[in-house]
């Protein structure tokens, strides 16, 4: 069986049994087609756009993209992953009133729960301004929204934080 990348509590079977990797994800073959339809509807219906035209959820456009970034300090664009954890905290030491929310679902494989919090708790950032950064998990994958329960808990919690720091501004 393969596990949902996306969301742990999703499992497929998988699709070639001696591949290393599984080939899709449970969790997007169970849901994608929802909204797919949803957003066909409304951009036809309610938009007026796109008649005749073919949406299609997933392209491979990655082919194109320019991944090379300067973080701040660095000499020129480093190859590789984007890491833009020097940004965040060269913003948080330019601006120390800068508030940061870190939501996540518990069953998200794509950004797991405990490497966001492994990669703020390490920012290269004064120790005060650690408590400038909030921290928020759901039980939901990595669409927390698609949950309806954690939906409305997100909801809350970003509402929450921005009267809180609209608040604090002024």
């Amino acid at each position: 069986m393969t596990t949902g990348r996306l969301d742990t509590r999703f499992s497929g079977p998988d699709l070639d049994p001696l591949s290393r990797e599984a080939g899709y994800d449970p969790q997007s073959a169970s849901i994608a087609s929802a909204y797919v339809s949803s957003f066909n509807d409304y951009v036809r219906k309610d938009l007026h756009y796109g008649e005749g035209r073919i949406y299609r959820p997933s392209i491979d456009v990655g082919k194109y993209w320019l991944s090379g970034h300067q973080p701040p300090g660095a000499d020129g664009p480093q190859s590789g992953i984007m890491n833009l954890m020097p940004d965040l905290a060269s913003a948080m030491k330019t601006n120390p009133n800068l508030k940061v929310l870190l939501t996540g679902g518990y069953f998200d494989l794509a950004t797991p729960y405990f490497e966001g919090l492994y990669e703020m708790r390490h920012l290269p950032i004064p120790d005060k301004l650690q408590s400038n950064i909030e921290y928020h998990y759901y039980q939901s994958g990595h669409m927390v929204y698609a949950n309806e329960a954690s939906l409305k808990l997100l909801h809350d919690d970003v509402a929450r934080f921005i009267k809180q720091n609209v608040t604090a501004e002024k």
